[in-house]
């Protein structure tokens, strides 16, 4: 009966074992964040941020497009093939004229083996200018309302 269980035991084991290995062979899409959060920021602000792509794999990585979710959410990407351990940066352009809460994505295409498909995301808050003191009205969704 013990012989059994220790049998049982051991198959568990290498079974498990075997599940949790990665793979490593091909490129490989590793990001230093998933979320770029902005925080609140005033209207007109910089709506800049960057994310480094690193790959961990065996071979070129390609990014072979970067989506942003709207037209305020503008990516840049470099379509040069990244090397095993090198790094390369995506730039991430948001329109801070628009008030309101920020929740946007960009989804970046590769040849990658892990996730050939990966979306990263920014997140925020655009406050209104306090030029002359009075407060922007908004609407539920954060728009200005025009009189």
């Amino acid at each position: 009966m013990k012989q059994v269980l220790y049998t049982l035991f051991f198959l568990l084991a290498v079974g498990f074992t075997a599940n949790a290995q990665e793979v490593t062979n091909g490129p490989v899409i590793s990001l230093d964040k998933e979320i770029h959060d902005y925080g609140t920021i005033p209207q007109g602000a910089d709506g800049g941020c960057e994310f480094t792509v690193t790959n961990t794999g065996t071979s070129a990585l390609t990014i072979t497009r970067c989506k942003g979710s709207c037209g305020c959410t503008v990516p840049k990407c470099d379509k040069a093939p990244i090397n095993p351990g090198e790094t390369s940066a995506i730039s991430v352009k948001y329109d801070t004229k628009r008030i309101g809460p920020i929740n946007k994505s960009v989804t970046i295409t590769s040849n990658a083996v892990n996730e050939p498909t990966k979306v990263i995301r920014i997140k925020g808050k655009v406050e209104a200018e306090s030029g002359a003191g009075a407060p922007v009205k908004q609407t539920a969704s954060g728009a200005p309302v025009n009189k």
